[in-house]
């Protein structure tokens, strides 16, 4: 007997309820941090046992993910890096430097509007926009 892993369903339930946004940021993740933390009151931190690794061309990489889990709600945030080395989390936005990944609590548009209105604020930020599920074609990268 064979039993066979459900990506599919496994990539649709971890992306239930969420919210992904691209940002354009060519900065040191640590830095790019540090500009949320202090400036907008987050509190990012690296989580090393969420770290994404890929395996291409026998090598692998790895992405760092920072962690932020709201007080007051559900909500988490997670940010990716989305290059390494020369490779990219997901591969379809080259341009992007983090993935901001919400998650675990429901996000207004009016809520995901004034995020991306304050992560504008931050030096350094060129670009911030909402990514939607259909464009995102290698949605298993981000499963940790």
């Amino acid at each position: 007997m064979k039993l066979k892993l459900d990506i599919e369903g496994l990539t649709a339930g971890f992306f239930e309820d969420t919210r992904l946004l691209g940002v354009v940021a060519p900065i040191k993740a640590y830095q790019f941090c540090w500009q949320l933390n202090s400036r907008l009151r987050f509190d990012f931190r690296i989580n090393h046992e969420i770290e994404i690794q890929l395996t291409k061309r026998q090598r692998k990489y790895f992405f760092g993910v920072y962690e932020y889990q709201e007080a007051s709600n559900a909500l988490s945030h997670f940010l990716y890096h989305n290059q390494f080395d020369g490779e990219y989390l997901l591969p379809e936005f080259k341009h992007l430097d983090f993935l901001w990944l919400l998650k675990g609590d429901c996000v207004t548009g009016d809520q995901l509007r004034d995020l991306v209105s304050s992560i504008r604020t931050v030096p350094g930020v060129q670009l911030v926009t909402e990514l939607t599920q259909e464009k995102i074609k290698n949605r298993e990268h981000l499963i940790f």
